[in-house]
């Protein structure tokens, strides 16, 4: 009654032609544009059905019902979806996601994915080895930066308490002394350092922020600064957070130099490169995480925030199967490239204002009027009209309480001239709007 429900070495065929119809589905269904400029009414008008039916429809039926969802998908690897830190995906992942999807694996016991668990740690070993991390170092495949970042000062909070004060925080909670407790990150950290300081008890009133340079770079001679101010109140510097690869700039804080004033402090050092880590790969650019491995990485005993967890780390081991090493820094020099390449373009144009230099994949620039006006309302509005004609989905950020644009590069296969037609498709939506 249910044998072909469910994947079984005798029952493929079910599965192979749910499978293939899925991706005939999807590629059918699978949009030119970047985005089909529906409103979040139209969608639910759109997508409005019966959640659960008294009886199912079959593969077949059921998949149709699913082309209006993805004909309005954002396309990732459409070269006008330039807005986050959201890469296009490999075809190599999608075919591990297919292996990954029908094992199921869980990867919180030996006994729930014995072959995974082996797997994962290989490639956590590979990644702690590749960083330069110490002996003893250990890795977990986590969701990204909310989570990482989390986790990193998890583990500084409780290593502070620990060894200043021989309290275990996991039996015994917080101690009084807790609150004297720092955190120190640049003023364009990612907001999970305020989150997980909140998260972790001891507010957002224990984050430093650290001035950064023009660059939006942590300025070492700024966070020496604060450190002297946290000992003459008797403050306790229990992490300082560097940054490689920041959301809006892409920028990377001068890790050696933080690591070492860290070292001088007794804090740990925690060091979100959630977006950066990837340059590890790039024989050209690599050096820009110099410092990176003097972070604390402590061998880990329960290492997952989470019980239940995927087997994700079989989509990177696959795409470096297929891709190699040299393909992938190829990759990531490209991305880095076309922002430079953006980058260059905005200087020359009357009509754009660069707002840095990139050091990385992202570029944060401003539309500019021919006449006085509203800058700030006119740029939103220009980025709101390209996502609703389906145009460009780019991203918006706050510099200086200035509304901006922001590229962020992780589609390789896109050009310069694809950068530049988008770019030229700006200032035409700007003069449009003016006019």
């Amino acid at each position: 009654m249910f044998e072909t429900d469910f994947l079984t070495p005798t029952h493929g065929a079910a599965y192979r032609d749910a499978v293939a119809k899925a991706v005939d589905t999807l590629l059918a269904a699978l949009p030119s544009r970047s985005y089909s400029g529906k409103s979040a009414d139209e969608l639910a008008v759109l997508l409005e059905s019966k959640i659960l039916p008294t009886n199912g429809t079959g593969i077949e039926e059921g998949l149709n019902r699913l082309r209006p969802l993805i004909a309005n998908s954002i396309v990732l690897t459409h070269p006008n979806t330039i807005a986050h830190l959201h890469c296009p995906p490999l075809i190599a992942s999608l075919a591990a996601e297919v292996i990954v999807s029908a094992l199921n694996q869980s990867m919180d016991s030996f006994d729930q994915a014995p072959a995974a668990t082996v797997l994962e740690l290989a490639m956590s070993r590979w990644l702690c080895d590749e960083a330069g991390l110490p002996a003893g170092s250990d890795a977990i495949f986590t969701s990204g930066a909310t989570q990482s970042n989390f986790m990193g000062l998890l583990l500084a909070r409780d290593f502070c308490i620990s060894s200043r004060w021989q309290w275990s925080v996991q039996r015994r909670g917080l101690p009084p002394q807790a609150n004297r407790l720092r955190f120190l990150c640049s003023d364009v950290a990612h907001f999970t350092v305020e989150k997980s300081a909140a998260q972790l008890g001891l507010g957002t009133d224990a984050v430093i922020k650290v001035r950064v340079d023009d660059d939006y770079r942590m300025i070492p001679g700024e966070l020496a600064k604060s450190l002297r101010r946290l000992k003459d109140n008797d403050l306790i510097p229990a992490a300082i957070v560097g940054t490689a690869g920041t959301t809006d700039f892409g920028s990377i804080d001068p890790l050696a130099e933080i690591a070492s004033l860290a070292r001088e402090a007794g804090a740990w050092l925690h060091v979100d490169a959630a977006y950066g880590s990837a340059l590890l790969l790039s024989r050209r650019h690599r050096d820009l995480l110099r410092g990176f491995d003097q972070a604390d990485f402590p061998n880990l005993v329960n290492k997952s925030l989470s019980t239940t967890r995927r087997f994700d780390a079989l989509k990177l081991w696959l795409s470096f199967q297929v891709l190699g090493r040299e393909k992938f820094g190829q990759m990531v020099d490209r991305t880095i490239g076309l922002a430079a390449h953006a980058a260059a373009f905005i200087r020359n144009s009357p009509a754009l204002e660069l707002l840095h230099n990139p050091q990385y994949g992202c570029v944060v620039f401003r539309y500019r009027p021919a006449r006085d006006s509203d800058s700030d309302a006119l740029n939103s509005a220009l980025r709101q009209k390209l996502f609703e004609r389906g145009v460009a989905v780019i991203g918006h950020t706050r510099v200086r309480g200035r509304q901006c644009l922001k590229f962020t590069c992780m589609n390789p296969a896109t050009s310069e001239k694809e950068i530049e037609d988008l770019l030229r498709q700006i200032v035409e939506q700007g003069r449009v709007i003016e006019n």
